[in-house]
């Protein structure tokens, strides 16, 4: 499923972000950037090991929950990963939407700076940090619109989701905030 905003695309996919090619994609990291499973895992098993190597020298404290930091690529057909950190779900009284928005938003303008026309984005926070995936559409959907709204860029905006479940909660977020919009 695809839809414009202004020229530029928001497209839903379900496969393996680790095959995308775009200019950038995102992994969903923790505040460590220490590695880890899922996303992440899969991320840096197939860009190997330079991409934790250039993390560990460019970030040696990290990266905030709600934010991101770029890095290259390594083995990957990207040219960057932007490695973004959100947050545990607690409940959602803990700010939790403000920093998922943050991260997103945080992604969005690395690949503007790094003159990507293309960013691949997981489902953030959905997996091991638990946040419902219907709420966390709806929240990376609306940034990613409101930031192309604003900024004109990046020209594809590509959300890889894993799995049915996930897929059919971005497809409905994205219908609903788009019906009736051109």
């Amino acid at each position: 499923m695809q839809v414009k905003i202004n020229n530029q695309t928001i497209e839903l996919v379900e496969g393996d972000i680790t095959q995308q090619e775009v200019s950038a994609i995102v992994n969903a990291a923790n505040s460590q950037l220490a590695g880890g499973g899922g996303v992440d895992g899969a991320i840096h098993r197939k860009g190997g090991p330079t991409i934790m190597a250039e993390t560990r020298v460019k970030y040696p404290r990290g990266c905030p929950t709600g934010s991101a930091v770029i890095s290259s690529a390594g083995n990957l057909k990207a040219s960057f990963v932007i490695h973004a950190v959100g947050p545990i779900w607690s409940g959602g009284n803990r700010g939790e939407a403000e920093l998922l928005a943050g991260a997103y938003r945080r992604c969005l303008a690395l690949a503007v700076e790094y003159e990507c026309e293309s960013i691949a984005f997981p489902s953030l926070s959905t997996g091991a940090y638990r946040y419902p995936v219907d709420q966390a559409a709806r929240i990376a959907l609306e940034t990613a619109i409101g930031f192309l709204q604003e900024h004109g860029k990046p020209e594809l905006v590509r959300f890889v989701l894993f799995g049915r479940p996930a897929f059919g909660a971005f497809t409905a977020a994205l219908e609903e905030l788009t019906s009736g919009k051109g």
